[in-house]
């Protein structure tokens, strides 16, 4: 998918909040013995089968009135309940160039536009996939385009994923973030479409929701250790 590069770039405010935001959650992770952790990728829990609505959500996830593909053959969704702020959580997944920090299966990760993560951003990272009976063990370089943003609320974003003898044609991934007592509950939803994924519907379903599935778990392992260290009596 091509999209034009923004030209502007962030004024210095803008680049000293960020810088600031950047090195308090490198302290925070640090701290809390998230950074430096041990490398191997996370083992995922098995893909639990969620065709219908996932639990505890009604009706169909929207951003800014707009969701994953409703004519995807192969979909998955999941919920989890995250005992942290929601700026917290929001900032954790929105801040993309962060995510290998947090995230083991994601490799590399590059900003394709200058500033914060806002509709029309555009990104580019890489991650393992695991041979199947039909496709190999390789590296997938996807390159995500940011559609729909709002603020502490949602974000929808899509794109080709594309390895050496693999490739998902697009993907449209949906998270929303929902303030609930005593956390954030997270909902995400995630469509692929493509004839070689297409070729075996349950093995392409279940690879998917394993990754949504160690996803979340990571996001909750993280934001849940950020909210404690910043806790702790100093």
């Amino acid at each position: 998918m091509s999209s034009t590069r923004p030209s502007a770039t962030p004024n210095s405010h803008h680049q000293s909040r960020r810088t600031a935001r950047t090195t308090a959650l490198t302290i925070a992770l640090a701290a809390a013995g998230v950074v430096g952790m041990a490398a191997p990728q996370t083992q995922a829990a098995p893909a639990r089968a969620k065709t219908a609505q996932a639990a505890h959500h009604n009706g169909p996830s929207t951003c800014r009135g707009e969701g994953v593909d409703p004519t995807a053959r192969i979909r998955y969704q999941s919920d989890v309940m995250i005992k942290a702020p929601l700026s917290t959580v929001f900032a954790l997944q929105t801040d993309v160039e962060r995510w290998p920090v947090w995230q083991p299966p994601v490799l590399t990760m590059e900003r394709l536009d200058p500033g914060p993560l806002r509709k029309g951003s555009r990104f580019r990272w890489t991650t393992p996939a695991p041979a199947t009976p039909t496709t190999p063990a390789t590296t997938l370089n996807i390159t995500s385009t940011v559609h729909q943003l709002k603020r502490d609320s949602c974000v929808r974003w899509s794109g080709p994923a594309i390895g050496e003898g693999l490739r998902i044609d697009e993907g449209v991934h949906l998270w929303t973030f929902t303030r609930v007592r005593g956390g954030v509950r997270v909902h995400t939803e995630e469509t692929w479409t493509g004839d070689q994924v297409e070729a075996d519907v349950p093995t392409a379903t279940e690879a998917l929701g394993q990754g949504l599935e160690a996803w979340l778990s990571d996001l909750k392992t993280t934001a849940e250790a950020v909210n404690r260290h910043d806790r702790q009596p100093l």
